[in-house]
């Protein structure tokens, strides 16, 4: 074995290299509890380097800190931009991406070992560092490049990263079971800092978000890439409004904190416009200590239904998928403008999770498309756009996951219009 450069923390300076379904299923009842117990699967325990970054979000010109969370020998480490590859991904436990890093050699890292690694002058995106062991294992550390600034760029994407964490069930604590409740019913807690399972790939991140990915690379979309976490520390939503034309939350963002909710909220009342490309955002309240979550309730038994803010709300899941109709185009042409669809069309696919409008809707919520029937008869999931009084557009795709289908022509269309009436103000 091949010693580390030194004991405790290190720092690493990064030269630039060129520039299982969930089966956690909620019921049908709205607000149904979720916490059913899981298992991790075979692929999800798939051997791997184990380490990860102690915060999720790291501005450009800082050190990261990584630790390990077990032995690995002669271990070698690079940054990936994930993204603007065009490399196909394989699997739920690989990451693909650009280089932004030489690989460098780092020795031996046994469990507890801390390392500072340089976030170069990077775009603001979604990063990951590769982890290679001398015995063949590979591990993955995701996190978020943000901005400088807040509005550096007038559009933010919003990486679903509380949700990330609570999928995660990997057993920290070496009891047998995992530590979310998605693995245990009774537990309301998991930690922000810790690997994930699949070799630290997030759960289901190839088929929820990172096509999504791709299509802002494609399109030349230069956005400020923010987490729930730097959300949360967002000073207000006049300094949100301020910054941002536009906020995208391309994932499954079911986890806010009540100055997060407060912060969108205000965000949209003072004319900024939100988009949601899957289904179930904003359902759980949560309490952030630290790099602890806490769950303490769910949104709409604290008086603040999700749908008065998204237009639609969490209905159901079930393992089933279904596709778009098309119901009032002409409810909002230019949502649908150049994508060759009209009413009667069929287009995109989603399900497993779904959402629908709600007497606590706004009252001018329009539903342009739905899946009718996906779950049972008269179980549909709503498309859904409102405009506010300040002159804002509230999208919600309503399923899982119109992002995972934005490569799609008609979907990337429909994604344009919406990016550019809330940019243009059209």
């Amino acid at each position: 074995m091949r010693l580390a450069a030194a004991a405790g923390l290190v720092a690493v300076t990064l030269l630039a290299a060129g520039s299982t379904l969930h089966t956690g299923y909620e019921p049908l009842q709205p607000g149904g509890d979720p916490r059913v117990r899981r298992a991790p699967s075979a692929e999800e325990l798939r051997p791997g380097v184990e380490a990860a970054f102690r915060s999720e979000s790291y501005v450009p010109g800082t050190l990261a800190t990584l630790r390990f969370f077990d032995d690995a020998d002669d271990v070698r480490l690079q940054v990936f931009h994930a993204g603007p590859e065009r490399i196909r991904t394989v699997g739920p436990s690989e990451m693909r991406g650009v280089p932004v890093s030489r690989e460098l050699e780092i020795g031996d890292a046994p469990a507890g070992r801390t390392i500072r690694v340089a976030v170069g002058r990077w775009p603001s995106g979604l990063y990951f560092a590769r982890l290679d062991a001398a015995d063949g294992r590979v591990g993955f550390a995701p996190f978020v490049v943000g901005s400088r600034r807040l509005g550096a760029s007038r559009v933010a994407v919003v990486m679903p990263t509380f949700t990330w964490q609570a999928y995660n069930i990997r057993d920290d604590d070496g009891d047998g079971v995992g530590n979310s409740w998605y693995a245990n019913r009774f537990d309301d807690v998991v930690h922000l800092d810790r690997p994930f399972l699949n070799r630290g790939v997030p759960f289901r991140f190839r088929e929820y978000d990172l096509r999504f990915l791709h299509w802002l690379a494609r399109h030349g979309k230069h956005v400020d890439f923010l987490t729930d976490g730097s959300l949360d520390r967002v000073p207000s939503a006049a300094a949100l409004a301020r910054a941002y034309d536009l906020v995208v939350f391309p994932g499954h963002d079911e986890y806010a904190t009540k100055h997060e909710y407060d912060v969108v909220e205000g965000y949209r009342n003072l004319g900024g416009s939100l988009a949601f490309l899957s289904a179930d955002n904003f359902y759980w309240r949560v309490v952030r200590r630290g790099n602890v979550l806490v769950r303490t309730g769910a949104w709409r038994n604290l008086g603040r239904p999700e749908a008065a803010l998204i237009g639609v709300q969490y209905r159901a899941s079930m393992p089933r998928f279904g596709r778009y109709v098309v119901g009032g185009a002409g409810s909002a042409p230019w949502l649908l403008a150049g994508t060759g669809l009209r009413s009667g069309s069929l287009f995109g696919h989603g399900g497993i999770e779904i959402d629908s409008a709600d007497a606590s809707s706004p009252s001018d919520v329009k539903v342009v498309a739905r899946i009718p029937n996906v779950f049972g008869p008269g179980i549909d999931a709503d498309m859904t756009v409102y405009s506010t009084k300040r002159g804002g557009t509230v999208f919600a795709a309503g399923a899982f996951t119109l992002a995972a289908s934005s490569v799609r022509p008609e979907v990337s269309r429909l994604l344009e219009n919406l990016w550019q009436r809330a940019t243009d103000r059209l």
